[in-house]
């Protein structure tokens, strides 16, 4: 594995929620997660527990699915979930305003396979992947950008 990859064993959807709470203090706008996986790997459930976790007040966080996307006024500035699933063309990404939002929220995107050439160098890729077939989940980061160092570095969650 690279210094620019980390690998976290998660073996409860509590465990996965933890790393998101753990992970969430250290986002700031700009920052752009990009979350792959196949259907059921738990990119929505990650996303919302980080998205809860930025939040002042809880709410109700939809899975944007239908909406292809969702904004949230977040502790230390705007968070946009998309889920780019449905989507059928780059052109749409444009349209949505996801281009600006990356450089002024803290986004979380399912399904970035969506955006071709127009995911950021700077993001944070992350896979799900299921390990088997109880709730066990292999999550791995990667990153280019040298700021995902700081914010990954001593990460820990129980």
């Amino acid at each position: 594995m690279s210094d620019n990859t980390r690998e976290f064993h998660l073996s409860s959807p509590e465990q996965t929620t933890a790393l998101a709470h753990a992970l969430a203090p250290r986002l700031r706008s700009g920052d752009v997660i990009l979350l792959s996986g196949p259907v059921g790997a738990g990119k929505s459930h990650f996303a919302r527990s980080l998205i809860l976790a930025l939040l002042d007040t809880p709410e109700d966080v939809p899975s944007p699915t239908y909406t292809l996307v969702q904004t949230y006024p977040g502790q230390s500035g705007e968070i946009w979930h998309s889920d780019l699933y449905r989507l059928s063309d780059t052109s749409e990404v444009e349209e949505l305003g996801l281009l600006d939002a990356f450089d002024t929220a803290i986004c979380l995107v399912e399904w970035p396979d969506r955006l071709h050439n127009l995911a950021p160098e700077t993001a944070l890729w992350i896979t799900l992947d299921p390990n088997g077939e109880d709730d066990t989940r292999v999550m791995t980061a990667r990153w280019a950008s040298p700021k995902w160092n700081a914010k990954l570095k001593d990460l820990q969650y129980e």
